[in-house]
């Protein structure tokens, strides 16, 4: 038997981070969706997404498996739950399929057991439940373990709250864990001088900068470079905002890079609700007092950029302009109206990824071929 994650119809809403990824790869707390559910599962996890998507993942034979909407985010109850399926069982809300054994419609199942879960459905909804997800991961995580010892050099405060892997370096830093706790990853860095207040999580092989000043509920993903202002945000991995600069309540995608002292605006000059572009229903949504940017993978800003208050900025776009840039940028984007030849786009970013020692795969080529050629439908 396998798990399978899988997306359904309404993971455009999740635009644009799931133009290049599957639900399952989303990064919520420390942890992407597919990673929760190895870890509270202890079971290898397959991921069923759109065709366009599917070579980026692996295969899965024919067999007794159990599928799960990959936008519900997991506990130890529904994990539970969703474990105890018998065949031809399945799980399901008002919005539809949770979970079922040996299918994967609704129409399928010959017991519907009616059950409430929490699913992710916007893409700002991440750096709103980033606290709440992220203290649930650290509490996984750490159960059982010990920290690797916390150098005398830092000034600390709540050590119990703080975790720290083999391989990690934290000196002469400044913590504070009274109000949430600090994950540090594997090989992760957090520089002299660098401040910052829990709840936060450092990833695997990521960098804070000396002097950094970092608010949770932040988390910093794999091979990130961080430095400057950085509150209540999500960079998913291989990203830098190395400089300084504000970022906040914002989620920045893979392999993007603010250039130095960029910000965004994460509130508006009139202390009113802000509204956020959705690519599924082709129109704005109220998303609370608070709200920055959602960056999509590949996606690059000038030194000094101004990035307005709940801004939407597709994939793969080079973006730079004078004062301050439109909330709505699309794919493949170049300046802040121009298209971005794809050979340039595909070129610059690979130049990107040699940086940290990667390169475009065919996979991924084929991805941005995919959505250079739909951009109208985006």
């Amino acid at each position: 038997m396998a798990i399978i994650l899988f997306d359904n119809s309404f993971r455009k809403k999740l635009y644009p981070f799931t133009l290049t990824r599957a639900v399952a790869d989303i990064r919520i707390g420390i942890c992407t969706i597919k990673e929760r559910w190895e870890r509270l599962t202890n079971q290898q996890v397959f991921v069923i997404t759109e065709n366009y998507l599917q070579g980026l993942y692996h295969a899965i034979d024919n067999g007794d498996h159990i599928w799960i909407d990959a936008s519900v985010l997991p506990d130890d109850d529904i994990v539970d739950r969703v474990l105890s399926l018998e065949s031809g069982d399945a799980l399901a809300d008002e919005t539809g399929l949770i979970a079922g054994r040996n299918a994967n419609t609704l129409s399928s199942f010959k017991n519907i057991i009616d059950t409430k879960v929490k699913r992710l459905e916007y893409s700002w909804q991440l750096f709103q439940w980033n606290d709440e997800w992220l203290r649930k991961d650290f509490a996984t995580i750490a159960k059982g373990r010990r920290s690797k010892k916390i150098s005398s050099t830092n000034f600390i405060q709540s050590p119990e709250n703080i975790f720290i892997e083999e391989g990690a370096s934290v000196e002469y830093a400044f913590i504070n864990a009274n109000d949430g706790p600090v994950y540090i990853g594997k090989n992760a860095v957090v520089s002299e001088g660098a401040m910052i207040r829990g709840s936060f999580a450092l990833l695997d092989n990521a960098l804070v900068k000396m002097g950094a000043k970092i608010v949770g509920a932040t988390t910093i993903g794999p091979h990130c470079t961080v430095c400057g202002e950085i509150k209540n945000s999500i960079l998913f991995g291989y990203s830098n905002k190395g400089h300084d600069g504000y970022l906040g309540d914002s989620v920045i995608g893979e392999w993007c890079n603010l250039g130095a002292g960029s910000s965004n605006s994460n509130v508006k000059n009139s202390g009113g609700a802000v509204n956020m572009w959705n690519a599924f229903d082709q129109q704005y949504h109220v998303v609370g007092q608070k709200c920055g940017a959602l960056i999509g993978d590949y996606s690059r800003f000038s030194i000094n950029s101004s990035i307005n208050t709940g801004s939407y900025v597709g994939v793969a776009s080079s973006v730079f302009g004078n004062g301050l840039l439109p909330k709505l940028i699309n794919d493949f984007t170049f300046g802040t109206e121009g298209k971005y030849d794809f050979d340039k786009a595909t070129r610059d970013i690979n130049n990107w990824k040699k940086m940290k020692l990667r390169q475009l795969s065919n996979e991924e080529i084929e991805v941005l071929k995919y959505i250079f050629a739909n951009l109208k439908n985006n």
